[in-house]
């Protein structure tokens, strides 16, 4: 496996984690579908987890594209600046 496989394609950013409900917002550069296998990485955190369910504007959402500011539920805590891959 290359490297690329392995940390899949950076396609956001998260920008704001709520700690008591275990969201994180992600900024998006690319699409995600509900369904998608993630990988968040940053300071000691990496880990991977499939997309459950996604917000945008407080709607819930199938998919959203680059550019659009995403809520998602996560297994583990998050920091603004983390990267989020897909995988």
């Amino acid at each position: 496996m290359t490297a690329e496989e392995i940390e899949g394609k950076l396609i956001g950013k998260v920008t704001h984690y709520f700690s008591k409900i275990g969201v994180a917002v992600v900024e998006l550069t690319d699409t995600l579908k509900v369904g998608d296998t993630i990988r968040i990485v940053g300071g000691d955190t990496d880990f991977t987890q499939q997309v459950q369910s996604m917000e945008a504007d407080h709607q819930k959402v199938e998919e959203a594209k680059a550019g659009e500011p995403v809520g998602l539920q996560v297994e583990q805590k998050t920091k603004e600046g983390y990267s989020v891959y897909k995988v």
